[in-house]
């Protein structure tokens, strides 16, 4: 069997380290990868969002299972692309792509099918969203409240802003200056949650869903919850604060909903569906949808799973996971992602990983290395171009 994997971090490298265990013995290929994954599967020096080079590929090499990191390939509509001529691939169609690529048209979803989330307004005029903060109360409730960029801004599009000013900053930096570029031709308001967060994933064939392990991810780079939010600097599965109860919540008020209103009106999502749950007093409410593996959530996620992951991609393609059961290890796993000193903002390059040899042939047990923007110099040596390095 032939698998394409589309992207080049540490997400992707989990889902290659987890590919390789399959009882099909598959031949992996990704593009466009990384130093690190280059250990795992055949790079191909293609680019995630060169979605008719990815399809030229697909046709060519006869690949018969395509497998989406990145949003934006979906966002594209890669999986429609890809269906046309017949291909197996593991993703949501560009329509329903639009939970994550618009968070307006994920908040009227969530309004439409009753879903528990904040209260929100969205806007197409900066002048029109400033008077809204103009206003003395939001939303029933005081600062702070969310400024979000509706479109995809690589996860730096939300803005928690504790009074008027930093709101109105907010606006203008996404609306008028376009820091995110077109992804801030709308913006979206919605008041803010206090609660614990956590990460739902499910993986769903259009009419039948089922839940991946919990988990919870830490977005500031510092302990402590200090400094500046990034991609994600670390997770870990299960998530104590997903109880039972909590889950349950999650499955009926949440995803049920979703996956059987969209199918009501004829769309049918398949893929992995990523909720981003609040827990607060009031119960579970989300506060985003993402429509593939979360990152770093994915690589503290499979290595618990003990089912097949080609198993779970078909069933998910070919409308059957209700005749599949998932399998979990009892650990607990963590993610520590290791990054260039100064990330989020400006970081160095460049600098040589060391060690890792150890860490492949004589690490600790159930310990792993996976890689996120790393390359191989000329000298065979691993370095780190991004800024996530390495971890797990």
């Amino acid at each position: 069997m032939k698998i394409l994997v589309i992207g080049s971090g540490g997400r992707e490298h989990a889902i290659i380290w987890k590919l390789r265990q399959s009882k099909v013995s598959p031949n992996i290929y990704c593009a466009p990868g990384n130093g690190g994954i280059s250990r795992d599967a055949r790079i191909v020096s293609i680019k995630s969002d060169d979605i008719k080079g990815l399809l030229d590929f697909a046709v060519k090499e006869k690949i018969d299972l395509t497998i989406v990191g990145p949003e934006a390939a979906l966002a594209q509509g890669i999986v429609d692309r890809f269906m046309r001529k017949g291909l197996s691939i593991f993703g949501p169609t560009k329509e329903l792509a639009l939970l994550e690529s618009s968070k307006a048209y994920a908040k009227e979803t969530m309004c439409r099918f009753n879903i528990p989330t904040a209260g929100f307004e969205i806007f197409d005029s900066a002048d029109k969203a400033i008077d809204f903060t103009n206003r003395p109360r939001l939303f029933a409730a005081h600062y702070p409240v969310v400024v979000k960029a509706d479109g995809l801004a690589a996860g730096k599009g939300v803005v928690i802003c504790k009074d008027r000013k930093e709101a109105q900053m907010a606006i203008e930096d996404m609306m008028v200056r376009k820091i995110f570029g077109p992804a801030g031709e709308k913006v979206v308001i919605e008041e803010h949650l206090e609660g614990e967060e956590a990460s739902i994933l499910v993986v769903s064939d259009g009419i039948s869903f089922t839940a991946l392990a919990s988990a919870q991810d830490h977005k500031r780079v510092f302990d402590r919850d200090k400094g500046p939010n990034t991609g994600g600097m670390g997770a870990y599965s299960p998530a104590p604060v997903v109880t039972r109860d909590i889950h349950k919540r999650v499955m009926d008020q949440v995803i049920e909903p979703l996956i059987t209103g969209l199918a009501k009106e004829g769309k049918f999502y398949k893929g992995i569906l990523y909720a981003g749950i609040m827990i607060t007093k009031q119960g579970p409410q989300v506060l985003e949808f993402n429509v593939r593996f979360g990152d770093p959530e994915t690589q503290a996620i499979l290595p618990r799973l003990k089912t097949d992951l080609t198993d779970l991609c078909f069933a998910s393609i070919e409308d059957k996971i209700d005749r599949l059961k998932l399998e979990w290890e009892e650990k607990s796993a963590v993610c520590v992602v290791l990054a260039s000193g100064g990330y989020p903002g400006d970081y160095q390059k460049g600098f040589e990983i060391s060690g890792l040899d150890e860490a492949y042939s004589g690490g600790e047990e159930d310990s792993y290395v996976f890689h996120a923007g790393t390359a191989i110099s000329p000298q065979s040596t691993v370095h780190n171009l991004l800024p996530m390095a390495a971890g797990f």
